[in-house]
């Protein structure tokens, strides 16, 4: 197979993988838009400690991977969660679930499937505290909510809308008040969020093709080796689920548990399409924190992993099994199909009407 082939087979693999966890993604904002009040979300995820905590509390057992985590963070932030606590909610999200601990217990054992969890939601605790040291960006609402809270503004009756106003004499229906919000996660977010998808992708897809899982294997263990990974992770994609039968193979060919931790906190938590969306949404000062609180802590739970195995003298390879596949290849493929036709608005349009 050329070069060009294996690029085409693996942005299609890597795009399939990542597609159904971003519509549900898509669906969960959605439909958040639709029924959570804006004030309940600033009121338990606005501003303090406390609020970090429960965003990193909220986000562990949810299924969304590193690019479905994104359209519901950013609808967080834009109903009032604070920079701090949707930064947390971003890193316990993607790092782990309910659907990734159970495939780490079924590859990797009881130990990691227990440490996994712990780690992210510690992690994305502390990140989240890091976080908050950097100046928050301008309150104003974004381009998309201004032009939203504009068009509410003129009409006689308004809906539950972005702006959190809820006074009109006709209460809209349960199902076209689902409608409505789902319409806002297939065209309005869905276009915020499509170009820094498509590039991570594509980043990822070049690590991929690129970056041999052998070129890995001779670092083994180690604070260089996990620095290393760290390098190797921050561009890629790879959700908490997918990541585990990768990270089973690397500890079989000779990677320490510790180091194939790292890729499984860094590797979810950090992508193209992640990194350019809190610039965006929350500044320049955030991603580097949010960068560094990431790696710090990746790095550091990695080396108790590897301390804590050493020092117990646990053959963590006796635990582990032999992968299976998550998600049914057709299935991925129909989710791919369907997130490709609501980002092409000529195509969209005919179907779908705009969510004013």
């Amino acid at each position: 197979m050329d070069i060009f082939s294996q690029l085409f087979v693996n942005f299609i693999e890597l795009s399939s993988e990542a597609a159904p966890w971003l519509l549900l993604g898509l669906i969960i904002a959605g439909l958040m838009k639709a029924w959570v009040p804006t004030k309940l979300l600033s009121h338990h995820l606005g501003q303090g400690k406390v609020a970090i905590v429960k965003a990193a509390i909220i986000g562990a057992p949810l299924p969304l991977c590193s690019c479905g985590v994104i359209p519901v963070a950013t609808e967080l932030r834009r109903s009032g969660a604070s920079v701090p606590a949707t930064s947390s909610f971003l890193v316990a999200t993607p790092e782990t679930g309910v659907d990734s601990v159970s495939v780490s217990y079924a590859l990797l054992g009881p130990i990691m499937a227990i440490y996994r969890p712990i780690t992210a939601i510690l992690s994305a605790i502390m990140t989240g505290l890091f976080v908050s040291g950097a100046s928050e960006p301008d309150k104003q609402p974004s381009m998309s909510s201004r032009s939203c809270c504009a068009s509410e503004n003129k009409q006689t009756t308004t809906n539950t809308n972005c702006c959190g106003s809820q006074s009109t004499p006709n209460q809209p229906s349960v199902i076209s008040k689902t409608l409505s919000g789902l319409r806002y996660a297939a065209t309005q977010l869905i276009d915020d969020l499509v170009i820094w998808l498509s590039i991570g992708l594509v980043f990822a897809t070049l690590v991929r093709t690129f970056v041999p899982e052998t070129f890995l294997l001779n670092y083994g263990s180690g604070l260089p080796a996990m620095l290393l990974m760290i390098a190797i992770s921050i561009p890629m994609y790879i959700c908490a689920t997918a990541s585990t039968p990768v990270a089973a193979g690397l500890i079989l060919s000779g990677i320490s548990p510790g180091t194939a931790l790292v890729f499984m906190m860094a590797g979810p938590a950090t992508n193209i399409s992640t990194l350019g969306v809190i610039k965006n949404e929350m500044g320049i000062h955030v991603l580097w924190r949010y960068l560094l609180g990431i790696s710090s802590c990746a790095v550091g739970f990695g080396l108790l992993l590897d301390w804590i195995l050493s020092h117990f003298s646990i053959n963590f390879t006796q635990q582990m099994q032999h992968s299976h596949e998550i998600l049914p290849f057709w299935f991925s493929l129909f989710c791919l199909s369907l997130l490709i036709f609501l980002a092409l608005k000529p195509l969209r349009k005919f179907i779908i009407k705009p969510h004013h």
